[in-house]
């Protein structure tokens, strides 16, 4: 009689510690349940923007290993790290990264030989977009010391990359700029450039633009130009120094052909205060009859 009475409560007992085991064994003891998947605690990780120098490197089986971090192949084009900050101040090379925004200040301060002085202002945000593309907008400003009055214009820029990084020579990347001006005296302008640039060895980079700049109206002025630089990392991701060259050859319509030569070469250092931050100046002096006495480029900018 005693065992009788007992059975349902060791069987009860039997259940409550199958039970017990198989949650802290993590089991499913439904039936139905066991066809489902197991529960997972990895919690998921919303996509972070990463900015140029936090970009993971890409390693590439039978590719020699960068000799810097800033030349480690980055991004969706493969393309140096280097080449996702303004290396030059007059020269350009290739495009930024997908989904890099920046925005820069610029200063051109130019010293003509009768003494006046003139000053360029642009501020400009730059975006990377995707299949290779960047899109530039600008707003600008210049003054003169002869008569103080300020102009103001605005400029859009769009560059396309022909191919990846190091797919094709000299990397060529194709460049087209509105300028459009408020002062009804100036003509609006378009300023194509066909853009290259590399790496000559460890540590030493160039880049080559050239350039057309062509009124819409008024005298017409068409300004063609040869842009040059090289540069040498000295520490890496931090200073780079280097020298730049400008050429440039413009004539009106009443006098096409008969160009005004103007050559300036100087100087250029860049450096990186911090990561996101970039510093880049060159003082340039004239070398002909045409040219100003000397041109100070100076640019700063700092990545989103």
């Amino acid at each position: 009689m005693h065992l009788g009475k007992g059975r349902p409560l060791c069987g009860a007992l039997a259940l409550v510690t199958l039970w017990w085991v198989g949650a802290a064994s993590g089991q499913i003891m439904n039936p139905a349940d066991s066809q489902n998947p197991p529960a997972t605690n990895t919690p998921v990780i919303p996509p972070v923007h990463l900015r140029s120098w936090e970009l993971p490197e890409i390693l590439v089986l039978g590719q020699r290993e960068a000799a810097l971090r800033e030349e480690d192949p980055i991004g969706a084009y493969a393309q140096p790290r280097w080449t996702a900050t303004r290396r030059f101040p007059t020269t350009r090379v290739y495009v930024v990264p997908e989904g890099k925004m920046e925005f820069e200040y610029w200063l051109r301060t130019t010293f003509e030989k009768d003494g006046t002085t003139a000053y360029r202002d642009l501020y400009e945000v730059e975006f990377g977009l995707p299949n290779r593309f960047q899109f530039d907008v600008y707003l600008r400003t210049d003054q003169s010391s002869e008569s103080g009055e300020i102009f103001t214009s605005q400029q859009l820029e769009l560059r396309y990359a022909l191919a990846d990084w190091g797919k094709l020579p000299g990397n060529p990347t194709l460049y087209l700029e509105w300028i459009r001006h408020d002062d009804e005296m100036e003509s609006d302008q378009v300023e194509p450039k066909f853009l290259l640039g590399g790496e000559i060895c460890p540590r030493w980079h160039w880049g080559l633009n050239f350039v057309g700049e062509f009124e819409t109206g008024g005298e017409l002025e068409r300004e063609y130009s040869v842009r040059s630089g090289i540069s040498y990392s000295a520490v890496d991701s931090k200073m780079a120094i280097g020298a730049e060259c400008q050429a440039s050859f413009t004539d009106t319509k009443e006098d096409r052909g008969d160009y005004e030569n103007s050559v300036v070469v100087g100087p250029s250092i860049q450096y990186h205060p911090y990561p996101q931050m970039t510093l880049n100046a060159a003082p340039l002096f004239g070398v002909t009859d045409d040219s100003p006495t000397a041109q100070v480029w100076f640019n700063c900018g700092w990545e989103f």
